[in-house]
């Protein structure tokens, strides 16, 4: 997999992350009276979309059930919020112009995790018309090409119930997001480092377009801004196209393993998914949702969000992978038997980053 330009190929120590300094300076100026509300502020995308949002020069406020445990951080208001909670969601939404609604349910082995995240969506939907919100903004998943799993069905489904109330509301559908912290990055990334041999189904052929947190943020900025006369939805793909089997193969080489893998076509994308129980650092009920939607192609339907805000994704998925590993080598977030005996391999054979 190759970058797409000469940015794309420079080390991550040598690019400066995307910025929104390009953005039209009307967007900008207008954009400084406004109160962003962040639903899911410390999570993943969460936590990288606040601090962008202030640079902004946006107000921003962020929820989370445990705000003593936030980053506390100049122009950021943190308000305490149960989303299951009529009161709480309310009085999270008093004077705010957008929403963005970055939570899920998924893991921790619940069962119900659908249903929760509908009545969710709802309670969020409804309470946002009553507080005369201009805008929500949500980050979804992409379609696949065959029936989907129950993770991407619920998102799908979270993503129908917004655009169906009185606010606008525009669903960004991304696939896997690179960046160390994001669970579908951390169990491609585990497979691919501590395997020491891959099986290949002949599901993990199937193709994506995975998209870096960089981009994922400018997009998720940017929706702010995008035209938008009634609720609709966009596709947010990376610039690479690769397989299953791709994207392990390239992290494996990004940091000097060379994995033997076999192919065995009569393993089901369910039965492999318990590989994860012995590999993964991820939540297993999690990380065996998330496999489980890699039956089939998650490839977007086009590519036309990113000519509405005037933006072409900057990270290639090697580029992303780099940084992604970059970031976290300096991590201590190994535990049990697995990631010592990584920490060993890597010591031994692998380059540093």
């Amino acid at each position: 997999i190759r970058p797409k330009s000469s940015l794309r190929a420079m080390p991550p120590s040598q690019r400066a992350p995307p910025t929104h300094s390009e953005e039209p300076r009307a967007m900008v100026e207008e954009r400084t009276s406004r109160r962003a509300l962040v639903m899911g502020a410390t999570g993943f995308v969460g936590r990288a979309l606040v601090p962008a949002l202030v640079q902004t020069g946006l107000e921003v406020r962020a929820t989370s059930r445990n705000v003593e445990h936030a980053t506390q951080m100049a122009h950021v208001e943190w308000v305490r919020c149960d989303v299951e909670q009529h009161a709480d969601v309310e009085r999270a939404l008093t004077d705010v112009d957008a929403v963005y609604f970055l939570v899920h349910a998924m893991g921790g082995g619940s069962h119900d995790y659908a249903q929760t995240e509908l009545r969710v969506a709802r309670l969020l939907r409804d309470a946002a018309a009553r507080a005369n919100v201009k805008r929500i903004i949500y980050l979804g998943g992409v379609e696949p090409a065959v029936a989907p799993s129950e993770h991407l069905k619920s998102r799908l489904a979270v993503g129908d119930v917004l655009r169906e109330g009185s606010v606008p509301a525009i669903e960004l559908r991304a696939s896997m997001i690179i960046g160390a912290g994001s669970a579908s990055w951390q169990i491609v990334r585990d497979l691919a480092m501590r395997l020491p041999a891959m099986l290949l189904p002949s599901w993990t052929a199937s193709r994506t377009r995975p998209v870096a947190l960089e981009d994922v943020i400018v997009a998720l900025v940017r929706a702010l801004d995008v035209p938008l006369p009634e609720s609709a939805w966009y596709d947010i793909p990376g610039p690479d196209t690769v397989s299953g089997r791709e994207i392990l193969a390239t992290i494996a080489a990004i940091r000097g393993r060379r994995v033997p893998s076999m192919p065995v076509p009569f393993l089901s994308v369910s039965l492999s998914s318990w590989w994860l129980k012995l590999v993964t650092r991820a939540d297993f009920s999690l990380a065996r949702e998330l496999v489980l939607g890699f039956s089939g192609d998650l490839l977007p339907k086009d590519e036309r969000y990113w000519s509405e805000i005037h933006y072409t994704p900057e990270w290639s998925f090697e580029a992303a992978a780099r940084k992604a590993l970059a970031n976290e080598a300096t991590s201590s977030d190994f535990r049990g038997l697995a990631g010592r005996l990584e920490e060993r391999v890597v010591q031994l054979v692998a380059p540093k980053l």
